[in-house]
Formats: C-alpha cells, sequence, structure tokens
C-alpha cells in the first residue's frame, strides 16, 4: 500500500506551528490527547459517526471536535464520508500493519521462554516449519543449569521425528499424511522412531485429541520432548514451542507450564482463542 509522504500528519494534530509557538507543550498535549479521544470514539462504533454525535460522545464542543477533524482528515486518519459523517481511514491500517510486520514470533516469544527455562531448568525451543522439516529458530538455556538438551538454532529436523513437527502433521488431512509418509518414507532415528504410517497416523490423532505432542526419543536416543502450538492473529500455527530434556528428567508436571506459556506467545500475537485458520 503506498503512502503519501507529502503531509506532515503529526504537526497538523495541532495549531499551525507560527500560532502555537507561544502556547507550550501543555496545549499541544491536550490537542493530541482530544485527537485520540475522537479517534477512540470511532473505533467504538462500527459504521459512521456524525460530528454531533463525536462532541457529545467526547465532551469537546462542536467546532473545537470538527477542527480537529479536520486535521486528521488531512493526515488521513479519519475520513469524511459523502453525507459528513465521520470513520477511521485508511493511514490507521497502514501504521497497523506496519507493526504487525515488525512483530515477528521470535520477538514475542524470547521473554516467556526464558522465564520457561528458568522454571524447568531445560532447554526451550522455538521452531517452525519449513517444508518436510522443523528448523529451530530461537532457544533458552543455560550453561549454569546442568545436564540439558540443546539444539542448534538452524538446525533441522524431520516432522515426524519431533514434537512440534508433530503439532504441524496433526493439521494434514488423511491424503496429506500419506503423501508426507510417501516423500519421506518415514525414515527413523531410533529404536521408538515412527517408521509406520498406522503408527504415526495413531499418534497424529492423539496430538489432535490433546492439543500437544510428545518427542518419545525418536530423534534422539536419552532425549525427551514435549511441544505445545503458538497461534497469530488469524488463528494459524505458526511456530511450536518445545522443552527438550534428558528422557529421565522431563516431567508431565511441565506440561501445564507450558501450555500457557504458548497461549501467553499466541495472544502476544494477537491470537483470540475459539479463532481457527
Amino acid at each position: 500500500m503506498s503512502v503519501n509522504r507529502s503531509v506532515d500528519p503529526v504537526p497538523a494534530l495541532a495549531e499551525p506551528v507560527a500560532e502555537r509557538a507561544h502556547a507550550g507543550p501543555a496545549i499541544a498535549i491536550q490537542v493530541l490527547e482530544r485527537a485520540m479521544s475522537l479517534l477512540d470514539a470511532l473505533a467504538a462504533q462500527s459504521e459512521p459517526v456524525a460530528l454531533k454525535d463525536l462532541a457529545q460522545g467526547t465532551g469537546l464542543h462542536a467546532s473545537t471536535a470538527h477542527r480537529i477533524l479536520n486535521d486528521l482528515v488531512i493526515g488521513r486518519y479519519v475520513e469524511r464520508v459523502d453525507n459528513g459523517l465521520y470513520r477511521l481511514g485508511m493511514r490507521l491500517l497502514e501504521l497497523g500493519s506496519l507493526v504487525k510486520g515488525r512483530l515477528n514470533v521470535r520477538e514475542a516469544a524470547i521473554d516467556a521462554m526464558r522465564a520457561l527455562h528458568k522454571r524447568t531448568g531445560q532447554t526451550v525451543n522455538l521452531s517452525i516449519q519449513q517444508g518436510d522439516e522443523i528448523v529451530y529458530v530461537e532457544r533458552a538455556w543455560s550453561e549454569r543449569s546442568g545436564m540439558q538438551v540443546v539444539r542448534a538454532i538452524g538446525g533441522r529436523a524431520p516432522l515426524h521425528l519431533t514434537s512440534t513437527g508433530k503439532l504441524f502433521l496433526s493439521l494434514f488431512d488423511g491424503r496429506q499424511v500419506r503423501a508426507y509418509a510417501l516423500r519421506t518414507g518415514l525414515a527413523g532415528n531410533t529404536r521408538n522412531s515412527l517408521t509406520d504410517l498406522d503408527r504415526l497416523e495413531r499418534e497424529i490423532n492423539l496430538v489432535r485429541r490433546h492439543g500437544y505432542a510428545r518427542d518419545n526419543e525418536e530423534l534422539e536416543l536419552g532425549v525427551r520432548c514435549m511441544a505445545a502450538g503458538i497461534r497469530d492473529d488469524a488463528g494459524r500455527l505458526v511456530a511450536g514451542l518445545s522443552i527438550s530434556a534428558p528422557a529421565e528428567r522431563l516431567q508431565d508436571e511441565w506440561l501445564r507450564d507450558l501450555v500457557e506459556t504458548a497461549s501467553q506467545i499466541s495472544a502476544a500475537l494477537g491470537y483470540e482463542p475459539g479463532r481457527m485458520a
């Protein structure tokens, strides 16, 4: 979406610079507060709003509201429709898109991952899907936490051998799962690896039923993992959050904390429970 850069909307929210130079910052802040109150009033309505209603709803004099609305229209924060009503403008959509684009899953997840690592003492991984594999894109761990399983950032693993991979496989329908098995041959790494299609399908059904996934020494002997999904504002599964630990150290008590942490990260990305892609 193109942006008209010939208009500088920020100064337009207040009186012209020459007229307000003597007024000090207090008046400028007051104008900004009034502008934000008008934007909030518009956001609260699903239909365009009349000037009279906006003035009453914000407690502003009609002439004051009209003057600020005109400046907001110039900056494209507000649109004036044909019948003299007002609604939110496209500039807000442009700014919102910029914010969304800058908010990636790694930024949203890292603080929560560190907190989860501190509580469990084990490595916490963030992984995404790329084709028939997962890719580890972030991790939280500490050399002071004793024995841990540390996955390299950028490392890859087949979907069917990892807890996070099984989350993504659970989105596949039967035909897609069979196609995946045909492409990959369901190659295994250990004696616990799911190399049989029937076993893999049963495991995927468990993931769908429970909403989380496990890796029982299927990628590496002596290592177990559990994973919960992270969803974005459209309800899409965009990443998996997992705890990796030596097999004898992984505790089922961590599962609730893992799921809650994944939910917190999803909420930071704008996900609302009940919304699915």
